[in-house]
């Protein structure tokens, strides 16, 4: 593992442990070129996946954007990170075990918004209109008003 601090690739572990989530194994490391400490962690990948985009380009899926998104669609909810990190970790599984290792985004934002229903009603609702490119308050309204359940009055 490449050192951050100095470049150097001949890095020593110091202490591996299972990460929180316990998916992941976390990695303390020491370079000693410059005596730098840092933390890497490991996960299971069964496959690489492609995203293929709706303009038809494709990309290596990149489990940091997703985490990201989500992450900026939970901002401020009152929701334990470690939540967050197993619903991560479930989605990209469920990516995983999908069976094609090309997979489009549109698959990718639907088992999100899915995920997000389940967690946390305002995060589902911000990710969607990123998702969805919402362009004005209507669109809120209208989504919004799929949330609610029949019959629900408004004060």
């Amino acid at each position: 593992m490449r050192c951050p601090f100095c470049g150097n690739i001949d890095t020593q572990v110091k202490d591996s442990r299972p990460a929180e989530d316990h998916v992941s194994i976390r990695r303390r490391r020491f370079c000693p070129a410059c005596g730098g400490r840092f933390t890497t962690y490991e996960r299971v990948q069964l496959r690489d996946l492609v995203v293929i985009k709706s303009s038809g380009k494709r990309e290596d899926f990149d489990r940091t954007k997703l985490e990201r998104s989500i992450r900026i669609a939970m901002q401020k909810r009152p929701i334990d990170p470690e939540r967050i990190d197993q619903m991560i970790s479930g989605i990209v599984r469920r990516l995983e075990s999908l069976g094609d290792t090309d997979i489009s985004s549109k698959v990718i934002g639907e088992i999100v918004m899915e995920s997000l229903a389940r967690i946390d009603t305002v995060a589902y609702v911000r990710f969607a209109s990123v998702y969805k490119n919402f362009q004005a308050a209507d669109d809120f309204d209208k989504f919004v008003s799929e949330l609610r359940p029949a019959g629900a009055v408004e004060e």
